[in-house]
């Protein structure tokens, strides 16, 4: 047989090409935009066979009869079998006319290239979005009865599929997926929409609590999952069963789950704790619809609801798609499918590898550096205590990113040698002397600063310096916390005020603090380093609470303990734990990417918790840590040696907090 595919090189679309040809008799002819060779390419391989057998069409969705010209129309004529129709746009975040374009344009002019051809019959693959948000069972024979199609998806999927019952010239077949996932086997899938945007809610919910703890979760309406190997395979066969023209099928799945049971079979996949106490959100229903009115007028919460849908990466209008009403009714199929062996598999079956393919493949933190890239194009990024440690490996990574990267610091030595460090590697860093302890060589800093380059989009706050001395043996030494208050909190707090008026001008800006996990474990012999960051953390709180609508961000780095110059002197961190400055920085670039306003390991959060819930219990488990150590770099009170093995095991409990 002789197929014609729009969208073969999508999603589903290849994979229905990939099972046309299984057919060695079978020849395919698909839509592809000239613009194209490298797409064109990646589905030859993936299909593995000769251009006599899977020929591009050239053309574009959007252009009458598809662009085709009128000589392929002319070759192809009443040589067609099958006209399956893929392609479309599936994302929640286009915008309409985007998918009114592609929904429902795209789909006449597919239908009109059809007819041209002389096809057999034309396969148009829908959505079950066609429904709207119907209240109750929607049938396969349903189509006008669809109600609240208030979501442009929802719109233009109805409008597509409507343009096809319409025609006349060309026998037809709809089908209506559910919303389609990975391969039940292995998990594979090129996108990662749908119950896919709330993976990384799962994923930070399991780096917070015990596999074993219940968590909550939130409940809503129906959603019906169906893994693509089932939809192409229920298409396939289908699309050939004689005496179907002219109706439609739901390939979707007969059990129909609610949205909190789909979350809580995701989250077991992910050994992540199970969300057994959900909050329907159906509840928002039972407020007045003034109240609810009013409260959605307020700025704040749409503020409010545009910083959660940034936080976790989803689309705006995800929240109301979580009470959908609708059931599928999916009996025709079934019916179609009988003489086969299709069925399609439980959820509960193929969860955990849609999952694990998602998180070695798909998860946004593997492409850390395009995503970097993309974040830094034509931007101005200082990274003051550059020339060593922490700052030099962040602007290393910076420069290769291709930032504007600046570095500063007291050295100038140092900081020619940090600049030939990162030149050596193929790339560049801006170095500039200034000494942020000082008022007046501060202030010429920031003035040569906007004088050079007109602003900085990103300010690193990475300069610091850190004493290890108790409380007791500072009586007289006031001058050892007002160095601290100096650097740590005046020194940064200088650069952010200094460079703020230019990043509200442009109504954009990130500044990020490098704080210490100590400012939420509170260790002991740190009580002038402790207290200078939790300044420069409290007075980024306020800012960022004051600064949240201008788009400009405030981001806190509480760092665990990093093998930098500043410890070598300390001979008790000789073997103590501790991150290399390339793993530091990997938390500053994961603060540019996603700007959080936190970010902490698990050790600093569990201390943040003890703290909060007993803080009886930190204060005397510090304490047996404080008297198991010594002042001294030589021995202890005792005559041992200053790091004991009761103490090692500490450190290595605690790791990263400074002891």
């Amino acid at each position: 047989m002789r197929y014609f595919v729009t969208g073969a090189t999508g999603f589903i679309g290849k994979r229905l090409v990939l099972k046309l040809l299984e057919d060695p008799e079978n020849e395919v002819w698909f839509l592809v935009r000239a613009s194209s060779p490298d797409t064109l390419a990646a589905a030859r391989r993936y299909w593995g066979v000769s251009a006599a057998r899977a020929t591009p069409v050239f053309g574009d969705l959007l252009q009458p009869l598809l662009g085709v010209s009128e000589s392929d129309r002319t070759l192809l004529r009443k040589q067609i079998d099958h006209v399956f129709h893929l392609a479309a746009v599936y994302d929640l975040r286009a915008d309409a006319a985007q998918q009114v374009a592609a929904n429902v344009d795209g789909t006449r002019n597919a239908v009109e290239l059809a007819v041209a051809l002389d096809a057999r019959c034309f396969h148009h693959m829908s959505s079950v979005a066609a429904a709207g948000m119907y209240d109750g069972t929607f049938r396969e024979d349903m189509f006008d009865e669809a109600g609240a199609l208030w979501h442009p998806y929802f719109a233009t999927k109805h409008a597509g599929e409507k343009i096809v019952r319409q025609c006349r010239a060309v026998s037809w077949r709809v089908y209506r997926p559910g919303l389609v996932v990975g391969d039940s086997r292995t998990g594979e899938t090129d996108k990662a929409d749908g119950p896919y945007y709330f993976f990384k809610l799962i994923q930070r919910l399991r780096a917070l609590l015990p596999p074993w703890m219940p968590a909550i979760g939130i409940e809503g309406g129906h959603i019906n999952i169906v893994p693509v190997d089932y939809v192409v395979a229920a298409l396939v066969w289908i699309a050939h069963k004689p005496g179907l023209d002219g109706r439609c099928f739901h390939l979707t799945n007969p059990v129909s789950h609610r949205v909190g049971q789909v979350l809580d079979l995701f989250a077991r996949a992910a050994h992540a704790p199970p969300l057994r106490l959900r909050v329907n959100a159906a509840l928002l229903g039972l407020l007045p619809a003034w109240l609810r009115n009013a409260v959605g007028t307020l700025q704040p919460m749409h503020q409010l609801h545009r910083a959660l849908m940034a936080e976790f990466d989803l689309p705006d209008d995800i929240l109301q798609l979580l009470n959908w009403p609708t059931r599928f009714d999916n009996r025709e199929a079934v019916e179609a499918l009988r003489d086969s062996s299709i069925v399609c598999p439980p959820l509960e079956q193929y969860a955990a590898p849609v999952w694990d393919y998602w998180e070695r493949h798909l998860d946004p933190s593997l492409h850390i550096e395009q995503r970097l890239r993309a974040r830094l194009v034509g931007k101005v990024v200082l990274v003051t205590g550059g020339s060593s440690g922490i700052g030099l490996a962040t602007a290393h990574r910076l420069a290769a990113a291709g930032a504007t990267t600046l570095i500063c610091g007291r050295d100038e030595a140092k900081l020619e040698a940090a600049r030939s460090q990162v030149q050596a590697r193929g790339f560049d860093v801006l170095p500039y002397r200034a000494d942020l302890a000082d008022t007046a060589d501060s202030q010429r800093f920031i003035e040569l600063l906007l004088s050079e380059h007109g602003r900085v989009d990103v300010l690193i706050n990475n300069a610091g310096r850190s004493i290890r001395r108790s409380i007791d043996q500072s009586y007289d030494r006031l001058h050892d916390f007002e160095r601290m208050i100096q650097v740590n909190y005046f020194g940064a707090l200088r650069m952010a005020l200094g460079l703020l008026p230019a990043m509200v001008a442009q109504g954009a800006g990130h500044i990020i603090n490098i704080s210490s996990i100590g400012v939420l474990t509170n260790p002991p012999r740190f009580a002038a380093y402790v207290a200078s960051k939790a300044a420069l953390e409290a007075w980024s709180y306020c800012a960022a609470a004051e600064y949240a609508d201008l788009d400009i961000a405030f981001t806190t780095i509480n760092m665990p303990l990093v093998r930098t110059p500043m410890i070598a002197p300390t001979e008790a961190y000789r073997d103590v734990p501790a991150l290399a400055p390339e793993a530091a920085a990997d938390l500053v670039v994961q603060a540019i990417v996603d700007r959080p306003a936190r970010i902490a390991t698990d050790v600093g959060l569990a201390g943040i918790g003890v703290q909060l819930a007993a803080p009886r219990v930190a204060q005397i488990i510090m304490n047996a840590a404080y008297r198991m150590s010594s002042e001294s770099e030589g021995l202890a009170h005792d005559g041992q040696p200053a790091v004991s093995a009761e103490l090692r095991a500490i450190q290595h409990l605690l790791r990263g907090v400074h002891l």
